[in-house]
């Protein structure tokens, strides 16, 4: 009897055998699954003692994987000096091979190491990271290209994300209308505050995608990797996902001194290299919840993959405080003067 399978997942050894074959790369030796997230990620060793990564890419619910942009991003930041962990080409000269598995094709990635030290609580490593970000939105500003899929809207970050949580099997009457009314009031929030500023977004810029190396003379800088989000899309939401990152997610989380001294470090070193500008940092606290809504969107179209209870009605219960809790969020900003933080001052959405 054929049994339907949602996802596989391909040993090391196999991703080495793969990529070896269709690779100008040489004898692979050794390989290392490293995670299965939203992804399946390995790390392979080739004769030569270089490291590659390979990134098997799973169904999505936000679409099919944006291979040729992807490639496209990488190449355009790495030359305009951006260190970003580049597409490896296949000996056919194509940015992605498709692998044929039990489920049906997939596309598998290769992307160069990259060496270096978690950012972490370090504020000279937290302060590269925003440099560095700034840096890839400026570089950003040039790319010409209409192969993107994804365009980091409220459409993408936060209403179909929605529409896929309310669909949510471990969804019930009584908390669906409360999801509803908070994305939609989120939704009218954020519109109210006007134009705001379009960049080249990386996507998921939460300082785990990132590492930091250190150059010569001393100087700290980041090295970026991960970009399978990235589109054109809100600063203001590119900026949200660090301190989504930081803040707790939990009900009643509230800032702690050390999660307010690293996005500080963060949101100035950015400042250094481009100014964020009011209406922007206003939207920064509303879009820490769009964050929110897109991750649980994310969840609730893995369930095939993961299964009902990778968010079950209990959890979805804490996220509709969590979500009612940060209506009211306030983001510091540094450099502006408060009573409860004398660097720092509160803003929030109207």
């Amino acid at each position: 009897m054929d049994l339907e399978i949602a996802q596989s997942t391909p040993t090391a050894a196999a991703i080495a055998k793969v990529v070896q074959a269709n690779y100008p790369l040489g004898e692979v030796v050794a390989g290392e699954f490293l995670r299965r997230s939203f992804n399946q990620v390995y790390r392979l060793t080739l004769a030569d003692g270089r490291s590659v990564v390979a990134r098997l890419c799973a169904e999505r619910p936000r679409g099919e994987p944006q291979l040729q942009f992807e490639a496209e991003v990488l190449q355009h930041l790495r030359t305009r000096g951006c260190p970003v962990a580049t597409c490896l080409p296949t000996t056919m000269g194509e940015v992605a091979l498709r692998v044929q598995l039990p489920e049906g094709e997939r596309a598998l990635m290769l992307f160069e190491h990259l060496e270096g030290e978690a950012t972490s609580d370090l504020p000279a490593n937290i302060q590269a990271f925003g440099r560095g970000l700034a840096q890839l939105h400026e570089a950003g500003e040039s790319l010409q290209s209409s192969a993107s899929r994804y365009t980091l809207n409220l459409d993408h970050l936060l209403m179909r994300p929605m529409l896929r949580l309310l669909r949510a099997p471990t969804m019930t009457p009584e908390i669906r209308p409360q999801f509803e009314a908070l994305g939609r009031r989120l939704h009218e929030r954020i519109l109210s505050l006007g134009a705001l500023t379009q960049v080249l977004c990386h996507g998921d810029a939460h300082s785990d995608n990132n590492f930091v190396a250190e150059r010569e003379g001393g100087e700290r800088q980041a090295v970026f990797f991960d970009f399978d989000d990235t589109g054109p899309g809100y600063l203001a939401y590119e900026l949200a996902v660090y301190p989504w990152w930081l803040h707790p997610r939990s009900v009643d989380g509230v800032w702690s001194d050390k999660a307010l001294a690293r996005w500080g470090h963060f949101i100035s070193a950015y400042q250094e290299v481009r100014v964020v500008g009011e209406a922007d940092l206003a939207a920064l606290a509303p879009f820490v919840a769009v964050r929110q809504f897109w991750l649980l969107g994310e969840y609730a179209g893995r369930v095939p993959v993961w299964g009902s209870q990778a968010m079950p009605t209990d959890y979805l219960q804490r996220q509709v405080k969590l979500l009612q809790q940060w209506e009211t969020l306030e983001l510091p900003v540094p450099g502006i003067a408060s009573a409860a933080h004398p660097a720092l001052s509160a803003v929030r959405a109207p």
